[in-house]
């Protein structure tokens, strides 16, 4: 009988954000898969997971994913966890989820943590419709898509690095507008949580003046529809022919 894949979220932050049946989960697997096995020591730890843990992450996850997916077929029960949050979500995963899933494997995800959605609801910005688009391109594409985006009604979600941070507010600006309302939420769940609310070029000029640190999500409200722009725009007429 086959084993299952089981994918477990784990911790962005505060240590108290793990679920009960995430401990249970990992106590019980048989192999527990870590993107970086260094990191996720401290929480086993924490937790008194003794398990057997073994490396993936996306330097090795091609050569691996069929040796994990033969261990699963053979009865293997094994738990998934990346070094924070849920694992397929801008972290490695996907891959062996999509593998197991077409070999008939039952893959099975826990809810829990991400940063994304507190990010989201913390913004203030409307967050029933809404897309992710995680990191950016550094470099190739990343034009073309900030083009196609900016047109983009629904909010806006997308993880960052601190050190690039302004940088892309700076182009979000360019692309979106300067006075496009936005948040950016650093350090979810940790000590010095913080967000910063405003405008793209409040925001960024913000930043320019005090260094990001940490975990970065940046929260980017949507374009106006048609509809809205058409009567805002012939407002703007109206208002410059009084002038």
């Amino acid at each position: 009988m086959a084993g299952k894949l089981y994918i477990v979220p784990t911790p962005v932050g505060n240590l108290e954000d793990m679920t009960f049946r995430a401990v249970r989960i990992l106590k019980e697997a048989d192999l527990i898969l870590a993107e970086d096995t260094r990191t996720s020591s401290v929480l086993l730890r924490h937790y008194g997971i003794e398990g057997r843990v073994q490396s993936h992450h996306k330097f090795n996850e091609h050569q691996t994913v069929a040796l994990v997916r033969d261990r699963i077929l053979s009865g293997v029960d094994v738990a998934l966890i990346s070094d924070a949050g849920t694992p397929g979500i801008s972290d490695p995963g996907f891959l062996l989820a999509r593998t197991c899933a077409a070999e008939g494997i039952e893959v099975e995800t826990l809810p829990g943590p991400t940063a994304c959605i507190p990010a989201l609801v913390s913004s203030g910005l409307p967050c029933d419709r809404f897309c992710f688009e995680g990191f950016l391109p550094v470099k190739k594409g990343r034009q073309t898509l900030l083009e196609t985006l900016s047109e983009e009604t629904r909010t806006m979600v997308f993880y960052e690095s601190p050190y690039r941070l302004v940088k892309t507010l700076e182009q979000f600006a360019g692309f979106f507008g300067p006075e496009r309302l936005c948040s950016v939420a650093r350090e979810i769940s940790k000590v010095h949580e913080e967000h910063r609310r405003g405008t793209l070029s409040e925001v960024a000029a913000w930043y320019r003046e005090h260094e990001p640190k940490g975990e970065i999500v940046i929260v980017v409200a949507g374009a106006a529809k048609k509809k809205q722009r058409e009567e805002r725009d012939r407002g703007d007429e109206k208002e410059n022919s009084r002038r």
